[in-house]
C-alpha cells in the first residue's frame, strides 16, 4: 500500500461529510465514507474490487488502526429502527478478528492515519471516524416529535438524551491515539473498543427502559411506524446484491493461511502446537459469533439494545479467547518469525491491489 503524499485519509472529504451531518445517519453513506477511508492509500485512492477485509455491506471493520468506525451510529440504528436499517451492526464478527490477527496495513500505511507532524492543529483523522458527541447521540428531537411526550415522559426522554451523549463519549474515548504494529496490539485495541461499546450499552439501557415503559400503546405504535418508514427508505437505498449479515458462515470468508505461515516461519514442533491451539481458539470464536448472530429476533427498542449487549459480550469473549492463544504462540517466536508473521496481512493487501490494477488496466 502506498500512502505517499499524505493520501492516507482524505480529511477534506471526511470533513465535508461531517458538515452534512444528516448524511451520516444513512448507513449507506457511512459505509461509503468508511470504504473511502479504509482504501485511501491504495495506488489510485481506492481499489475498485475492495479490500479483502471488507464487510458484506461494503463497509470496513478496520480503518487503519481504528476498529469499528461510527460504532455508536450502528448501535442506535439497530436499537431504534430494527434489523433492516441496523444491519451494519451485525456485519461485525469473526472476519474482523481475522483482520486483527493478519492486519491489512503495513507501517507506512498505518502512519498515514496519524495527525500530520508539520501541521499544527491539523485534523485528527481518526477522530472524524470515531464519531462526534453532538451528532452521535440518539435522534431525540425526532422521537419527541413522533410521540408528543407528556411532561413526565419528556423528563425521561431528557435523561435518555443525556445518557446517550455520555455513551457516545465513552465510545469515542476508546478511539486509538497510536498505531499497533503487532497482532496482539491490534486485538488489544479491538478489545478496548468493544469494552467501551459495552459500557455505552450499560449507560443507555436503564433510561431507555424507563422511557419506553412510560409510553402508551399509541405512542409505541407511532415509534414502530417511524421505524417502518426508516426501513422502507433503507430498502430503497440498499444494494440488494450485497450479502446480508449472518448469511455467510463467520469462518468461511477468511481462510487460515496455514501454508504461508509454515513457509514463512518454519515453526518448530513446539511452535506448531501453540499455532494449532491458536487456530482452534480462532475456530471456536467463529462458531460462537455465528451462533450469536440473530438480528431478526428482537422486536422492541429495549430488546434490541439488550441484543446488542449480548452480541458485544460474545465478541469480547471471542477476542479475549483468540488474544490469549495468540500471546502464547507469539512468545515462542523469534524476532525474525514475528516479522514474517506480521507481513502476511500487508502482503495479501499488496497482492490484491496489484491484481485490481491489472484488472482495470492500471500500471
Amino acid at each position: 500500500m502506498n500512502f505517499a503524499g499524505g493520501r492516507a485519509m482524505n480529511a477534506r472529504a471526511l470533513a465535508r461529510s461531517y458538515r452534512h451531518t444528516a448524511a451520516l445517519h444513512s448507513p449507506a453513506m457511512r459505509a461509503s465514507v468508511t470504504a473511502g477511508a479504509a482504501l485511501a492509500g491504495w495506488h489510485y485512492g481506492r481499489g475498485r474490487g475492495g479490500g479483502w477485509w471488507r464487510h458484506g455491506n461494503g463497509g470496513y471493520g478496520w480503518v487503519g488502526p481504528l476498529f469499528w468506525p461510527f460504532a455508536y451510529f450502528d448501535m442506535y440504528d439497530y436499537a431504534l429502527w430494527g434489523p433492516r436499517v441496523g444491519a451494519p451492526f451485525w456485519y461485525y464478527g469473526y472476519d474482523d478478528i481475522y483482520a486483527g490477527l493478519f492486519g491489512p496495513y503495513d507501517y507506512q500505511g498505518l502512519s498515514g492515519y496519524l495527525p500530520p507532524r508539520d501541521a499544527a492543529g491539523g485534523p485528527d483523522r481518526l477522530a472524524l471516524l470515531c464519531g462526534e458527541d453532538e451528532i452521535a447521540g440518539l435522534p431525540i428531537d425526532l422521537i419527541a416529535q413522533t410521540i408528543e411526550p407528556t411532561e413526565v415522559q419528556r423528563t425521561a426522554l431528557d435523561d435518555l438524551a443525556n445518557a446517550s451523549v455520555t455513551a457516545a463519549q465513552k465510545i469515542k474515548a476508546a478511539c486509538p491515539t497510536s498505531i499497533a504494529l503487532t497482532a496482539s496490539g491490534r486485538l488489544a485495541s479491538m478489545q478496548q473498543r468493544i469494552e467501551a461499546m459495552i459500557a455505552g450499552v450499560a449507560t443507555v439501557q436503564p433510561p431507555l427502559e424507563k422511557f419506553y415503559g412510560l409510553l402508551n400503546d399509541e405512542q409505541k405504535a407511532r415509534l414502530n411506524a417511524v421505524a417502518e418508514d426508516q426501513e422502507r427508505k433503507s430498502e430503497r437505498r440498499r444494494n440488494r446484491s450485497l450479502a446480508r449479515p449472518c448469511d455467510v458462515a463467520e469462518s468461511s470468508s477468511q481462510r487460515w493461511p496455514t501454508e504461508e505461515i509454515e513457509a514463512r516461519l518454519h515453526p518448530t514442533d513446539a511452535q506448531r502446537a501453540k499455532l494449532a491451539a491458536l487456530q482452534d481458539a480462532s475456530s471456536k470464536s467463529a462458531d460462537m459469533l455465528a451462533t450469536s448472530c440473530k438480528p431478526e429476533e428482537a422486536v422492541t427498542p429495549t430488546a434490541r439494545l439488550a441484543a446488542i449487549g449480548k452480541r458485544l459480550d460474545v465478541m469480547l469473549q471471542a477476542v479475549k479467547q483468540v488474544r490469549t492463544a495468540l500471546d502464547e504462540f507469539y512468545v515462542t517466536l523469534s524476532d525474525e518469525q514475528k516479522a514474517q508473521f506480521e507481513a502476511i496481512g500487508p502482503r495479501r493487501t499488496s497482492v490484491a491491489d496489484k491484481q485490481d490494477n491489472r484488472r482495470y488496466g492500471r500500471r
